[in-house]
């Protein structure tokens, strides 16, 4: 069969993402903060965008009854001609600079006094400055000269008013001020920065002494020394290598380390179980001197840097808005505090495209109108799509807002995707990092999804989170004389109609941060003490 060159024509099907559609959706996995960042980052790039300042005070009633999901709520679409801009000729009013370079105080709005000011061409010596331009400043102005009599603004090494702020400081700040008062030495001063860098958020030190004496090549015994005076520093416990080192420090600086002492911070993992008979077996103490030992071990910091470095906390703020009405139904809004509401200029770019030099010019102009309607449609799609999915997720949690944790119903993505006709990944973006409020409190979409645990009588089914709750309920309830373990449990929940095993409570015992049976026996028995 001969080898030949031919060309053929064939008609085929694909399917390609599109520059818009990965936009969309990109946007629909963001929460109402990224998409607002998103939104400031793209008023900053389109011309053709502006924000609607007045759309704040005249919020549209957003409100969807469960199984209403035509009122839509969000940032409208909203397509309309702004006000024109001013006339370029306009100016705004500014300081008047006479001949002579004195300002018009008739024309100045600030409070000046005519002692605090100096000359410029003459370095403050008083005497008439020469001519000045009539109107503003020109094109080559230069920062003036500091002068006898004058200071500049501009000098270098000043300091602007922002970096006279105060500010927190800072655990390596804190340090390096003690490392210069109280070493002296400049070797042992570089081995003490080497180790500041070496510390974590919460004051311990990660790495190992021998690897940072080899790297600055060192002795290991010059570093170890570096390291005991840096130990001594404020806050107590700092440069600890491990909680038991941290503990010991401190309790050397208030002269409590015995030996009885020393053998209990040996044994922390014996404290941490409550092993109360082995440790006073070890420590040689009675229960009274454990249990004060103990107490005074509570009361350290066992992080003695974090107070330098806080975790900046930020508050969930939700996408979605749930309460019921009066009338029995539900009201589901989104939260449009923080979206700002979006504007095309239609008026600007009819105005700016006929006096366009070139095909590239007209080109750029087009594509940033057709951004920006695409924009202002999917942000509207986006809203719909949130909306659709809580509506859902409402209709079919009822229970849920009505009588709690316990009525929650197994609910997987592909009942919400089939009841309101969308994919099943669509509705796995839409559950990203969004947050509901209601009035049992703040949840992420993806709680209403539990897997199902299936009943005793092998029909009714639970939802696990359900079932957990079930088992924190029983536990905080239990006695000292009467600890429930994990088979007890498997018994109490199979009576109330759910099939689950002990390994099934373990785990979910275990994700309630719950410790065994034997361990919580102990802790009531020391409180009891």
């Amino acid at each position: 069969m001969a080898i030949t060159q031919r060309m053929d024509l064939r008609q085929a099907q694909s399917l390609v993402m599109t520059p818009q559609l990965q936009q969309a959706i990109k946007l629909l996995e963001l929460s109402n903060q990224e998409l607002a960042a998103y939104v400031e980052q793209e008023l900053e790039q389109n011309p053709l965008l502006e924000r609607d300042e007045n759309a704040r005070g005249a919020e549209a009633d957003t409100g969807t009854e469960a199984g209403e999901t035509d009122r839509i709520s969000s940032l409208e679409a909203l397509t309309t001609e702004p006000m024109a801009a001013p006339s370029p000729d306009r100016v705004l009013d500014t300081t008047e600079f006479g001949r002579d370079g004195v300002v018009d105080d008739r024309q100045s709005p600030l409070d000046t006094d005519y002692d605090n000011l100096y000359n410029t061409a003459e370095g403050g010596s008083g005497e008439t400055a020469a001519a000045q331009p009539e109107a503003g400043f020109t094109e080559n102005w230069t920062a003036p000269a500091t002068g006898s009599g004058g200071r500049s603004d501009f000098t270098e090494g000043e300091f602007g008013l922002e970096q006279t702020l105060a500010r927190p400081e800072t655990l390596r700040e804190h340090l390096e001020r003690q490392l210069y008062l109280d070493i002296h030495d400049p070797t042992e001063r570089m081995i003490g920065l080497q180790l500041i860098d070496l510390l974590d958020d919460s004051g311990y030190l990660t790495g190992d002494l021998a690897s940072l004496a080899e790297r600055l090549g060192c002795s290991l015994a010059a570093t170890e020394t570096v390291l005991a005076k840096l130990q001594q520093f404020d806050p107590c416990g700092v440069f600890a290598r491990n909680l038991a080192e941290c503990l010991m420090l401190q309790l050397k600086e208030r002269n409590r380390c015995d030996p009885a002492m020393a053998t209990l911070l040996q044994n922390l993992d014996l404290l941490a179980r409550h092993d109360r008979h082995q440790l006073m077996k070890l420590c040689g103490v009675d229960a009274e001197d454990l249990a004060d030992m103990v107490s005074e071990i509570r009361a350290l910091n066992p992080k003695p840097g974090a107070n330098f470095e806080p975790l900046e906390v930020q508050a969930v703020v939700p996408d979605i808005m749930v309460w019921r009405r009066q009338d029995g139904s539900w009201s589901i809004e989104l939260n449009n505090e923080q979206l700002p509401r979006l504007l095309v200029n239609q008026q600007y770019h009819a105005r700016i495209l006929p006096k366009t030099h070139n095909k590239a010019e007209r080109d750029y102009i087009n594509e940033r109108l057709a951004t920006a309607n695409w924009l202002v449609k999917t942000l509207h799609q986006r809203a719909t799509t949130i909306l659709k999915v809580a509506t859902e997720i409402v209709r079919q949690q009822e229970a849920f807002f009505l009588h709690g944790v316990q009525h929650l119903k197994p609910l997987i993505r592909r009942d919400i995707a089939d009841a309101i006709g969308m994919h099943e990944s669509t509705v796995s973006r839409v559950t990203t990092n969004k947050f509901m409020a209601t009035q049992r409190g703040i949840f992420e979409l993806r709680y209403f999804f539990t897997a199902a645990i299936q009943g005793a009588d092998g029909q009714a089914s639970h939802s696990a989170e359900a079932v957990r709750q079930k088992i924190k309920e029983l536990i905080e309830a239990e006695t000292a004389e009467d600890v429930l373990s994990d088979d007890r449990l498997v018994a109490i929940l199979q009576g109330q109609g759910v099939d689950i095993a002990r390994r099934t409570v373990a785990k979910y015992r275990e994700s309630l941060r719950i410790s065994s049976s034997v361990q919580r026996r102990r802790e009531k028995a020391l409180r009891s003490a």
